[in-house]
Order: structure tokens, then C-alpha cells, then sequence
């Protein structure tokens, strides 16, 4: 029984994960990025994240950027873009490098 439990438990958390990792596909690009401006650095160790187009599922919003600690070390950020794809653009998210 326990086994069962486990397995089931183990099943559906892969299963949320896997769902969280969906594609966003749009049919139309996001417009130029806005000129930002970016304010002074908190910190020595902060790492300044650009901002970029969010889809709400009806247009394109514009998200700020930001200063941001790293994780770890010398981390650098990766920016999210909008990649094309076959009739339309994908989002690739930004990571820590």
C-alpha cells in the first residue's frame, strides 16, 4: 500500500512538473522594446535583468527590469527572448548562467 501511495504521489509531482514547462506560442512578435532606464546598482553584486514582453493571452505587456543578486558567485543572466518559430514566436525564458 505504502508503495502505491508513494508511486501515485511521485507520478503526479512529475505530472505538475511537467506542465509548468508548456510552450507560450503567439502568432504575432512583440513591438521593439521600450528605451529603459536603468537606475543606479543596489550593490556591487547585483546583475542588472533587462526587461522584456510578457503574453497576457491578448497582447503583449511590457515588464521592467531589474537589479537582481545572483544565486551563486559570478552567475551571469541569460535574457528571455522571443524566438520565431514555424508561423509564429515562441518565449525562451531567461536563466542563470
Amino acid at each position: 500500500m505504502k508503495r502505491l501511495l508513494l508511486t501515485s504521489v511521485m507520478g503526479l509531482a512529475l505530472m505538475a512538473g511537467g506542465a509548468s514547462a508548456a510552450e507560450i506560442y503567439v502568432r504575432f512578435g512583440p513591438p521593439p522594446p521600450p528605451r529603459e532606464v536603468i537606475v543606479m546598482r543596489p550593490g556591487p553584486r547585483h546583475v542588472w535583468v533587462p526587461g522584456y514582453y510578457r503574453w497576457t493571452g491578448n497582447h503583449y505587456h511590457w515588464v521592467k527590469g531589474c537589479w537582481r543578486k545572483p544565486p551563486r558567485g559570478r552567475m551571469v543572466w541569460v535574457p528571455g527572448h522571443w524566438a520565431p518559430r514555424r508561423g509564429g514566436y515562441v518565449w525562451i525564458a531567461g536563466y542563470w548562467r
